[in-house]
């Protein structure tokens, strides 16, 4: 008889975790009525034909004969903004139900609402499984929307997106040179001026190019602001005003020079939220086509790319000490 193998739990724990799960919350009746409920990451597919689920409980959990006597269960698929009930659900010692809403299903088994998926299963097998009992049950109903699910990885919840399809590439292009569809300099670059390039056209239409949209933009966030401190809240694009692009401005009736200040006129602050409210209307355009959750990843990533490679540069909402 072999030994039995020797691990540290918490680096067997630590390797299960490198395995992304979704989250589930299970529930059932008590015999006496009483809804119970739990957090679980234990789910999983056992067959297509019948259809059949499983998912194992601790035996130490104090809810394991509720779901032992109970001939139905619900499984629920959690939705990416469904996290708060994910935590609620994994404490115990608390009611759980209050202030939920819920459906009633087979068996009463209460249903939780807005999750990506639910099944409503009937009991068919229950198996030991080393500290766990493992649960195996009929689909009889199901349900489910097409959201984000709430994912676990880690020891942490995270956020799942789809995978980009291959970008086009030449045949016989070298995918190891600079400019290759992984190169992350390529790829911000690309999608830059490709978005970009649609708000130029805004901007050109009032007569802007786009170092005199640049600075326009920058007071219309805060207005009253000198040469130098307006060149140093856009630094980061390339571009630099010098006096005659102010004094160009000026004579198109978009700013007014106050000695060593400029300020925006009603025609410069008009026109500048005009072409502002377009670039906006863009962007919910191309984000309407990407999913909820993945618009919040892409714009967290891009703030910690800028956050890992910011020099220290100034954000045009910066409220501080006028340059001299």
């Amino acid at each position: 008889m072999n030994a039995k193998t020797q691990f540290d739990p918490r680096e067997f724990r630590s390797a299960l975790g490198t395995f992304t799960t979704g989250v589930t919350i299970i529930t059932a009746s008590a015999p006496d009525g009483t809804p119970v409920g739990i957090t679980a990451n234990s789910f999983n597919s056992v067959s297509l034909d019948p259809p059949m689920v499983l998912w194992s409980l601790a035996k130490s959990s104090r809810n394991l004969q509720a779901f032992e006597t109970s001939e139905y269960w619900a499984v629920h698929i959690l939705s990416a903004e469904q996290e708060a009930l994910s935590n609620r659900f994994a404490k115990s010692g608390e009611d759980k139900f209050s202030g939920v809403d819920i459906d009633h299903g087979l068996g009463g088994v209460p249903l939780l609402t807005g999750c990506c998926t639910r099944m409503q299963c009937k009991t068919s097998f229950m198996y030991e499984g080393g500290d766990h009992i493992i649960f195996v049950g009929e689909v009889i109903e199901f349900d489910h929307q097409p959201v984000a699910p709430l994912v676990f990885q880690a020891g942490k919840y995270a956020v799942a997106t789809r995978k980009s399809a291959t970008l086009s590439m030449a045949p016989g292009a070298d995918v190891d040179s600079s400019f290759s569809e992984d190169f992350i300099g390529y790829l911000l670059a690309r999608a830059h001026f490709q978005f970009y390039s649609q708000i130029r056209q805004h901007a050109l239409s009032y007569g802007l190019n786009d170092t005199e949209y640049f600075f326009l933009s920058v007071l219309s966030v805060k207005d009253g602001r000198s040469l130098e401190k307006l060149n140093s809240l856009f630094s980061y694009t390339g571009f630099e005003a010098n006096e005659q692009v102010l004094q160009g401005l000026s004579d198109k009736g978009f700013v007014r020079l106050d000695g060593t200040t400029c300020y925006l006129t009603e025609v410069g602050r008009d026109s500048t939220l005009r072409i502002i409210a377009a670039a906006k209307a863009l962007e919910a355009d191309v984000l309407d086509r990407f999913g909820y959750w993945e618009t919040v990843s892409l714009k967290n990533l891009l703030k910690q790319l800028i956050i890992q490679t910011d020099p220290g540069l100034a954000h045009p909402w910066d409220d501080g000490t006028e340059a001299k």
